[in-house]
C-alpha cells in the first residue's frame, strides 16, 4: 500500500473510540521493528483531521512518541475534540497498541482572519532542483524499508555513522509513487523520511528515537502531486547529555515556505 492508501484507511477509522476499528500496517512501511514514524503521524493526523470543520485548516500539530508502534499488530487510533470555538478546534489523537498510547499529537486547527499584521516570510535555500534522487541505496537488513516510498536528494549533509564534521541536512524530497497526491498529511510522512541531523556525526550505528515533533504550517490547504519536490533544510540548535534539537524548514519548489519543523531526538550512543 502506499501513502495515499494508508492516510485513507485511517481517514476511514477515523470514528468514535468505542467502536474505532484497528489498522495494520505493512512490513514495507518499517524502520526495524516499528512502524515508520512519519507514517504514524500522518496516519493520526489524518484521522483527527476528518473530524475538524472543513473551514479550520491545521496552524500547529505537536506529536510526542511516547511508545514503540509495532507493526506486526494491529492499532487504533483515537481522536478526541478538546474545544472548539469560534476561531480555533483543539485535538487530541492517539494511536494505541495493546491498551497503551504508542503515539499522542495534539493539534491546532483555525480560521483564516482579516490582520493588520503581515510579515512575509524572508528565508531562502538557493539549491537547485535535483535531476534525480541521491541518497541511501536499497541495502537488505541495512536501509530502513520505509525509504523505498520516498526520493531523497542530498545537497548538503552526510549519512548516518560516517563521522561527518557537519550537524545539517539540506536537500530535496518527494513521494516515489508518482500517481500520488501531497496533501498536509503526505506532507507530514515525506518530512520525517530524513534521519536526525547528528546521526551523522557518529562513526558507528546507534539507536536513535524522535521524542517530540512540532510541525507549524506557514501554508494551508497543501495541494501537490508526488512528481513536486520539496526543498528540506535542518539544523542541529543544540546536543548535549543523549539529547539533540534540530530546526527545518519546508519550502515548495517554487520557493514558498510551507512548514517549519522542531524535533527533539534522544540519542543512545
Amino acid at each position: 500500500m502506499n501513502l495515499n492508501q494508508l492516510i485513507e484507511l485511517a481517514k476511514q477509522h477515523s470514528i468514535a473510540p468505542s467502536s474505532s476499528p484497528s489498522i495494520s500496517v505493512p512490513a514495507d512501511w518499517t524502520q526495524g521493528r516499528t512502524v515508520f514514524g512519519g507514517l504514524s503521524a500522518a496516519l493520526v493526523f489524518a484521522a483527527i483531521k476528518r473530524q475538524v470543520n472543513s473551514d479550520r485548516v491545521i496552524r500547529s500539530i505537536t506529536f510526542n512518541f511516547v511508545g514503540p508502534l509495532e507493526y506486526k499488530l494491529p492499532f487504533t487510533i483515537e481522536v478526541d475534540v478538546l474545544r472548539q470555538g469560534k476561531n480555533a478546534t483543539q485535538v487530541i489523537g492517539k494511536a494505541l497498541q495493546g491498551g497503551k498510547v504508542a503515539v499522542l499529537c495534539q493539534a491546532c486547527f483555525g480560521v483564516a482572519r482579516k490582520s493588520k499584521i503581515n510579515v512575509e516570510n524572508q528565508q531562502s535555500h538557493g539549491m537547485q532542483l535535483p535531476k534525480k534522487p541521491k541518497f541511501i541505496p536499497q541495502i537488505p537488513k541495512v536501509t530502513p524499508k520505509f525509504l523505498r516510498h520516498f526520493d531523497l536528494a542530498m545537497d548538503q549533509g552526510s549519512l548516518p555513522f560516517t563521522g561527518s564534521k557537519t550537524s545539517k541536512i539540506h536537500g530535496w524530497m518527494r513521494l516515489s509513487d508518482k500517481d500520488s497526491v501531497i496533501t498536509e498529511a503526505e506532507l507530514i510522512g515525506l518530512v520525517d523520511a530524513w534521519p536526525p541531523t547528528v546521526l551523522q556525526l557518529l562513526r558507528w550505528p546507534a539507536p536513535a528515537s524522535t521524542m517530540t515533533w512540532n510541525m507549524e504550517f506557514i501554508e494551508t490547504n497543501i495541494t501537490y502531486t508526488a512528481e513536486d519536490w520539496f526543498a528540506y533544510q535542518a539544523e542541529t540548535r543544540h546536543a548535549a547529555s543523549g539529547y539533540a534539537h534540530s530546526d527545518a524548514n519546508i519550502w515548495d519548489k517554487n520557493g514558498k515556505l510551507l512548514v517549519i519543523s522542531r524535533q527533539t531526538v534522544g540519542i543512545f550512543d
